[in-house]
């Protein structure tokens, strides 16, 4: 399957719904794992040509959000994918918690400053997404409260794409198995004893609860302007497609 097509299975398009829960499958046609790494390497070599020619122009700029449970492979995929891009022209922008200031400000006030600027890329490890999340899983927040974020974060997407901002959404889903799995390596092997957070145990316990989240999340806000995209890794660390109904 052509790395085209393979893409199109892959996208939430406006309309379409994604289905997380029970549906961690591989489809048939998956790109085989040579073939995959050497169109990243290829992809690589594109993508720092075309930084050169989108910094020139000055007129564009494009923002590559990543969401995911822990483990799930944000760090790695910006380390990896991103890799060729001049570090002068790109910027990683990781959100947390908020802080007390960030707190006393509308939830969309951390991001704003953080968009990229015309002729540069921009890439969000978490983003503005955690804000309705973070509060459906832990029920912090009235259900209107976060319907409101959905329709304030779709506003806030059309209005970067109308201004020149290519919005590039991730979803990088792993299973429950594979979760549990990559987090026993980060206590048993000394080199990755750093990574591990206890807390990422306690949210592991809402596992049911964060899908059925970002589910609505991926289904309430992939917009033609702003599409999602699913990705997910096997066991053996192939890149493969999560099913659309």
């Amino acid at each position: 399957m052509k790395s085209k097509e393979y893409s199109k299975r892959l996208l939430v398009a406006a309309g379409k719904k994604a289905r997380l829960k029970g549906n961690y499958v591989e489809p048939d046609g998956r790109p085989e794992k040579d073939g995959s790494k050497k169109e990243l390497e290829k992809n690589i070599e594109k993508m720092y040509g075309l930084q050169h020619v989108m910094h020139a122009e000055n007129k564009h700029a494009v923002l590559i959000v990543l969401q995911g449970m822990d483990t799930a492979g944000k760090d790695s995929t910006i380390q990896h994918v991103m890799r060729g891009m001049n570090p002068q022209g790109c910027r990683v922008t990781s959100f947390k918690a908020p802080t007390p200031e960030e707190l006393e400000h509308d939830f969309l006030w951390r991001i704003e400053a953080a968009v990229p600027r015309t002729g540069e890329f921009g890439i969000f490890n978490r983003s503005h997404y955690e804000d309705v999340i973070m509060p459906k899983v832990h029920k912090t927040l009235p259900a209107a409260v976060i319907e409101k974020r959905y329709e304030q974060i779709n506003k806030f997407e059309k209005t970067l794409s109308e201004n020149g901002t290519t919005i590039l959404k991730f979803f990088l889903h792993i299973s429950r198995e594979e979760q549990k799995k990559r987090l026993l390596e980060r206590i048993n092997d000394p080199t990755k004893n750093w990574k591990m957070n206890p807390a990422d145990l306690k949210e592991r316990a809402l596992w049911d609860r964060y899908m059925e989240a970002y589910e609505e999340a991926l289904n309430k806000c992939s917009k033609s302007h702003a599409p999602g995209m699913l990705y997910h890794r096997s066991t053996n660390g192939c890149a493969t497609s999560q099913c659309l109904r």
